[in-house]
């Protein structure tokens, strides 16, 4: 395990952010992915049985969006998004909340919820390997989210992935390694992975978790359960519910969004 957390981090030590202009999204492309994403690795952290398809970053298109106020001497944040549709689409009034909280955004193109779980896995991974070599980013205050089934495969990543992703913010949907029964026990939420315990522990006792539902939310009764009777129940040092008035299932407005990266960062 510490042999990945060391060339994860010395590998992307390099690199800048020169030909990126601050305040306007811009797509990119990478060269080279980490050892991480490989297909033994994968399976290895989530104990799948089915065997990754083939990938190749270099086939894959991102969207980059460096806050107006960035400065490259000030490490940032980064924020990496996982879609439930084909673009990399966030409500615009996030924008303001990465500026005003020094967050890097980035999200994959066609990573949406008919992608291959291997592949959506990958593409975050990517993207935190090589963002880390474009711009000055405080490992600490790295987070994986998404929306919906985009959320869902955030969730594991916090997990399994524990080790380079400090931080996940799930929006409606989450993902967990053992059955979860409901409140009323009426009902039970079957695991989604089975994490490798190293990488468990971390999670465990270093990162911080933010699981976002709504009232109206369809995902209200499983977010709950999962809060309640995984992530409580097994021990999770951080773990924040948030249950917002009358939201549908759709992402949350930009004043939860900053409440959310506000927990995150209490724990840095």
């Amino acid at each position: 395990m510490l042999r990945f957390v060391l060339l994860f981090c010395l590998c992307a030590a390099f690199g800048h952010a020169a030909d990126l202009k601050p305040g306007v999204r811009s797509t990119i492309t990478f060269q080279e992915s980490p050892p991480h994403s490989d297909a033994l690795e994968l399976k290895l952290r989530l104990s799948a049985a089915e065997t990754p398809p083939a990938y190749d970053v270099k086939k894959e298109t991102f969207d980059i969006l460096l806050p107006k106020n960035y400065r490259a001497s000030e490490p940032h944040g980064l924020f990496i998004w996982i879609s439930a549709s084909d673009k990399p689409v966030i409500p615009a009034e996030w924008e303001a909340v990465f500026a005003e909280k020094k967050l890097i955004f980035i999200g994959a193109h066609k990573s949406g919820n008919p992608r291959s779980v291997f592949d959506r896995m990958r593409l975050a991974i990517d993207a935190n390997f090589n963002v880390r070599k474009l711009a000055n980013i405080d490992p600490a205050r790295v987070i994986v989210s998404g929306f919906s089934g985009g959320a869902r495969v955030a969730s594991m990543l916090g997990v399994c992935y524990a080790d380079i992703f400090p931080s996940t913010i799930c929006c409606m949907g989450v993902n967990f390694y053992t059955d979860i029964s409901s409140a009323d026990g009426k009902q039970t939420f079957r695991l989604g992975y089975l994490p490798h315990d190293d990488f468990v522990k971390i999670a465990k006792s270093e990162c911080r978790y933010v699981l976002i539902t709504g009232e109206k939310d369809f995902n209200l009764g499983n977010t709950q359960a999962v809060f309640e009777n995984g992530f409580k129940k097994e021990g999770f040092r951080a773990v924040e519910l948030m249950n917002i008035p009358g939201q549908g299932h759709s992402p949350p407005k930009a004043e939860w969004l900053k409440k959310a990266i506000e927990f995150l960062d209490a724990g840095k």
